[in-house]
């Protein structure tokens, strides 16, 4: 990474985003010490130009964001930081500084994902996933048909709240069959991206 540093007095702006949801949560500046310390210690520290001085985001809430990735832009004086954040973003407790929501509904499927991988191994006993688990791929592939029969009635009725839950069943049950399978969302992502040409 060869940041020029020199454009902007030694600083550079850094755009930190979350590495699941892909939403932005701040702007910040870095200097070359603070973009050192960030890579060492695997926590976002800037330049508080301000303060003029170096802060590591978190050391007083808590909420420090964790990296999970750096990047630079074409020119090299812009740096994109994906991170993992441990808490609200905003020093007014907001998830981002333009107090939006850090969420993403279809990146809830892949959090969906982790949790069955979870359950697939529990020692409780009144885990629905574990059960279906322990039933079989013949099992599991009957609650999809069972399920994708379902959605099917519904979607000629006009209960759009009955519809959307037989909907919300049978993509769960998919998933928990795309598992067992040995795949994951992103497979199936890859064939239909294929497919498009």
């Amino acid at each position: 990474m060869d940041i020029d540093f020199k454009k902007q007095n030694g600083l550079v702006p850094a755009i930190i985003q979350d590495y699941k949801t892909k939403k932005v949560l701040m702007l910040a500046y870095m200097n070359h010490e603070s973009l050192k310390i960030t890579k060492e210690s695997g926590k976002v520290c800037f330049y508080s130009r301000s303060r003029k001085t170096l802060w590591t985001k978190g050391e007083t809430s808590g909420n420090y964001l964790y990296v999970k990735g750096i990047k630079e832009d074409c020119d090299k004086d812009t740096l994109l930081i994906m991170v993992k954040p441990a808490g609200p973003v905003c020093h007014t407790g907001t998830d981002t500084c333009w107090a939006e929501k850090n969420q993403s509904g279809i990146n809830f499927l892949e959090d969906l994902e982790e949790i069955i991988e979870n359950r697939k191994s529990a020692t409780a006993e009144k885990s629905y996933t574990k059960s279906l688990f322990d039933k079989g791929i013949n099992k599991i592939a009957q609650k999809v048909g069972e399920e994708a029969v379902e959605l099917v009635i519904e979607a000629k009725d006009n209960n759009d709240g009955l519809f959307k839950n037989e909907a919300a069943d049978l993509l769960f049950h998919y998933l928990v069959l795309l598992n067992k399978k040995g795949f994951r969302l992103t497979d199936i992502v890859d064939v239909l991206a294929e497919r498009r040409g």
